[in-house]
């Protein structure tokens, strides 16, 4: 691969590299302050304190970095709730037990 593509190909996927660059460190956020926590605070604290900040600096990193837009209330709004619906459906009960046992069974033919 050339050079040049190489570069083309960067700027043409630069906002889905900044976005992930910024879930890496929010990761980073949350559990670095967990674990830097843990070791004074209850463990379900420590979790939470990570969470919060974690999740304020990806709403500003995500504005500000990743698409480039001022960070306002009515966007931290809609990021709170796109949160929340994506956490509902990624812990949704249905996900556990036998039902996630017959999706894979379905889709992947285990």
């Amino acid at each position: 691969m050339h050079l040049e593509s190489v570069e083309k190909m960067l700027h043409k996927h630069q906002e889905i590299i900044r976005f992930c660059i910024v879930g890496v460190l929010a990761t980073g956020i949350h559990y670095g302050i967990y674990l830097l926590l843990n070791r004074f605070i209850l463990v379900w604290l420590a979790y939470t304190i990570g969470y919060v900040i974690s999740f304020i600096c990806n709403f500003y990193l995500t504005s500000i970095f990743t698409f480039k837009s001022k960070a306002t209330i009515k966007k931290g709004i809609g990021f709170i709730f796109c949160h929340l619906y994506a956490t509902s459906i990624f812990s949704s009960p249905s996900l556990y037990g036998w039902e996630w046992e017959k999706i894979m069974r379905r889709y992947l033919s285990i």
